[in-house]
């Protein structure tokens, strides 16, 4: 019992920090302005491979509140063949690019480290960025067309007699699977975002915190949304944005809290604070 206490005064304790009052803002500002162009990228790479757009929408129609979901199918459907293609790409990554920047800014803050030059935290928001779209691909390969791809390759007649039972392993293993995978890659974002060097054995535990929130927080939402909330009511025409927004702002209220877990098991001298989280 007295553990459990001793959790829960040092979790309000991060909650309470100053820094949480307006990195998660600043963080959701810049991810709403990035969102749009990192979905059209990820759009062109399911045009480019030929994948359903409808098979898209569905599945993240069955992750997000319905007002969203209306909100950014639009910018799934760029075609891969719309004129000056390429400069798209280029400005629609550079303005991606400003999520990422605004995370290793927000990183900075909590670990109290002096920013890099704007150059070199530019670069490595590219990189950021490209963890993005993975994490991104990586949920729509996987959970949304998962099956399918299973399916295809099983009904070659090598796997005749093992599909079902792979099938089967597949269904069962996806979700863990899936949340593992997401946790490496934000546990790579959290390790590559400071202006400054961290061992990844000191982000485990708000990576874990963060990759469980965004699924929490996200399903809650979604049920918020779509069976209680009455958005048109207080805000009409602009109801998707609010949706878009308040959803943005908790996943980066999240995201910001993992980081300040992180810090706590961090010394600002580059070594391990005493634990007690």
């Amino acid at each position: 019992m007295q553990r459990i206490k001793s959790y829960l005064e040092r979790f309000f304790q991060i909650i309470s920090k100053h820094e949480m009052r307006i990195l998660p803002g600043n963080l959701a500002f810049f991810l709403v302005l990035s969102i749009m162009p990192l979905i059209t990228l990820v759009g062109v790479i399911c045009s480019l491979l030929s994948v359903s757009i409808l098979d898209v929408t569905t599945m993240v129609n069955g992750l997000l509140p319905k007002g969203i979901v209306s909100l950014l199918e639009p910018f799934f459907t760029v075609s891969s063949e719309t004129p000056h293609m390429i400069v798209l790409l280029i400005i629609g990554f550079i303005v991606a690019s400003n999520g990422a920047h605004a995370i290793i800014l927000a990183s900075n803050a909590l670990y109290k480290t002096e920013d890099a030059n704007y150059i070199f935290r530019r670069v490595k928001a590219f990189f950021l960025t490209i963890i993005l779209m993975l994490m991104f691909v990586f949920a729509l390969v996987v959970l949304a067309f998962g099956n399918i791809i299973l399916k295809f390759i099983l009904s070659l007649e090598i796997f005749h007699y093992i599909s079902i039972d792979i099938y089967s392993l597949f269904i069962l293993l996806k979700w863990p699977t899936a949340f593992i995978v997401i946790f490496l890659l934000v546990k790579a974002l959290y390790t590559m975002a400071p202006d400054k060097k961290i061992s990844s054995k000191y982000v485990n535990k708000g990576s874990l915190f963060t990759t469980a929130g965004w699924l929490v927080v996200t399903a809650l939402y979604a049920f918020y949304a779509n069976n209680i909330a009455n958005y048109d009511r207080f805000y009409g025409g602009l109801s998707s944005i609010a949706m878009l927004m308040i959803w943005i702002y908790l996943i980066a209220y999240v995201f910001v809290l993992g980081i300040a877990i992180n810090t706590s098991y961090y010394g600002l001298d580059g070594e391990e604070e005493h634990k007690i989280l």
